[in-house]
């Protein structure tokens, strides 16, 4: 059973009817009713996915905050849609798709709590979407609370003491509550990495102590193998969760010293974390994630099975701009 969280104030034992929601009727939908995807949460995962998801004939929605945005947006083939999942009366007119993919990062300027935003966000969406809709939310590694090296995967408890990791279960949770005939899948991501995103790499060629346990384990994941999972559950929804993470978990000294290598940087050192920084409490977070789910249902082989070859990937990509 998933764990749950309860928050003075909030209280989501119920989700809204559809007509407290105030809903514009329901209109034919087009005949690629079934490929077409709203993006909830348009950021670095959100993108790379959009892409896959347009190169493959499907009808991509990208939702913004801001109409500024619109036109990166639509540079990317996606149709922008202004919507704020905080405020229910944004999503009234939110397009009729067969897929709806919730990647959202908590704004820490958006004035409200994390759960409010998150998880009270993600309760207004599901109020207004249908029960024939695939959802797909990602989630995060970080609701496993296990510190000591262990292999974790989903049958693994979840008693996450970190904020973020409390609000993706209490999230992960409604859909179980909410959702329980219709499709949906649960990636719990671990972190991610891609082209512009390599943890500390600027320190590491620039020769600058890295703040960090180098002898705990970093659980990665590269952006297009993410992207690729997302896919995947369109097809392969079971109301099911998952621990997507690449094949080899490594030391944070294994990985800082491969970021060297690949750069001709010198070894990297490291120094304590400060108490109480958010890097620090990231370093007491030593667990291995095992993937045979993953591979067994969504991914049989990764693009990048360990960081060595998404690194090569990244450095070489780069170096071409």
């Amino acid at each position: 059973m998933v764990s749950q969280i309860s928050q003075p104030g909030c209280h989501y034992s119920r989700l809204p009817s559809k007509s407290e929601t105030s809903l514009e009727p329901t209109h034919s939908e087009p005949s690629d009713f079934d490929s077409s995807v709203l993006i909830f949460g348009c950021g670095y995962l959100g993108q790379i996915y959009g892409r896959l998801a347009t190169q493959t004939g499907g009808q991509v929605y990208a939702t913004t905050r801001v109409t500024s945005r619109r036109r990166r947006l639509e540079e990317q083939g996606f149709q922008p849609v202004v919507a704020d999942w905080t405020d229910r009366r944004s999503l009234k007119r939110l397009p009729k798709v067969g897929r709806v993919l919730v990647a959202v990062s908590y704004d820490s300027d958006c004035g409200m709590s994390r759960y409010d935003s998150q998880v009270g966000g993600f309760r207004n969406l599901l109020s207004v979407i249908d029960d024939n809709v695939n959802v797909c939310y990602i989630s995060t590694t970080g609701v496993y609370h296990q510190t000591d090296g262990r292999w974790v995967d989903e049958r693994s408890p979840t008693r996450p003491t970190r904020v973020g990791g409390k609000v993706h279960l209490e999230a992960e949770s409604m859909l179980h509550r909410f959702r329980p005939n219709s499709a949906w899948t649960i990636l719990r991501l671990a972190g991610i990495y891609g082209p512009d995103r390599v943890p500390r790499i600027a320190s590491v060629v620039e020769g600058r102590p890295i703040a960090s346990d180098k002898d705990g384990f970093l659980n990665l994941i590269h952006v297009h193998d993410a992207a690729r999972a997302v896919h995947s559950t369109w097809e392969n929804a079971k109301r099911r969760v998952y621990a997507v993470c690449d094949d080899q978990p490594m030391r944070r000294a294994e990985f800082y010293r491969e970021i060297a290598r690949q750069t001709h940087a010198p070894n990297p050192t490291f120094v304590p974390p400060s108490a109480e920084s958010s890097r620090s409490q990231r370093s007491e977070s030593n667990k291995r994630i095992w993937n045979r789910r993953l591979k067994n249902d969504l991914l049989n082989k990764l693009d990048y099975p360990t960081y060595r070859e998404g690194l090569a990937q990244i450095l070489a990509f780069e170096s071409r701009i």
